[in-house]
């Protein structure tokens, strides 16, 4: 079987038990987006983050992959697997308490930066942010029904990452950068 197929040519895709559509409809921007934000996880988890981490980050590509299959199907609730939501979401909550209670308390802002791990994983945090503005946006299109479950995940996703990133810097010991208000310029 050949990779390229040809069939989208002409800028239309296929939908899971459905038309074709624009590349650029929303369906396609969402999980585009989603299919995005996994690869980004899977370059993290090539820079070997700390093993804790790494561990949280694989059911979470697997999660974005169910997620991506429900956003490409116009009849998600017809699928032979569905994304669990509510379990999801849970973990997803309980792995950040547990990895935000051993992290000094924030007093200010950080820049995203510090080890390449932790660098990654901010950038995944952008991605998850930009994947959940364009589902939010596919919920709003007419017609659409788009599982809250979703777009709940996705935001709780990028306060992980967040979490994940001063985590992985402090493991490795890399203290996080604040942010500094740019000095004002003062008129003489």
């Amino acid at each position: 079987m050949k990779i390229y197929t040809k069939t989208g040519d002409d800028g239309e895709t296929g939908l899971f038990g459905g038309p074709r559509v624009s590349k650029g409809h929303p369906r396609i921007a969402a999980y585009g987006d989603v299919d995005e934000l996994n690869a980004v996880l899977g370059w993290a988890r090539s820079l070997q983050p700390p093993p804790a981490i790494e561990s949280v980050l694989a059911p979470i590509q697997h999660d974005l992959f169910a997620i991506g299959g429900e956003l490409a199907a116009i009849e998600p609730e017809k699928l032979p697997v569905r994304f669990n939501g509510q379990e999801r979401i849970a973990a997803l909550e309980a792995t950040i308490d547990k990895f935000e209670s051993q992290l000094q308390p924030l007093k200010q802002f950080i820049l995203p930066s510090g080890a390449l791990p932790a660098a990654a994983l901010h950038v995944a945090r952008t991605v998850a942010r930009r994947a959940e503005r364009s589902v939010v946006d596919l919920a709003a299109t007419d017609g659409t029904t788009i599982s809250s479950e979703v777009m709940i995940y996705l935001n709780r996703l990028s306060d992980l990452l967040f979490v994940l990133a001063r985590s992985a810097n402090s493991q490795l010991g890399v203290s996080d950068v604040p942010w500094e208000q740019p000095a004002r310029n003062e008129k003489a």
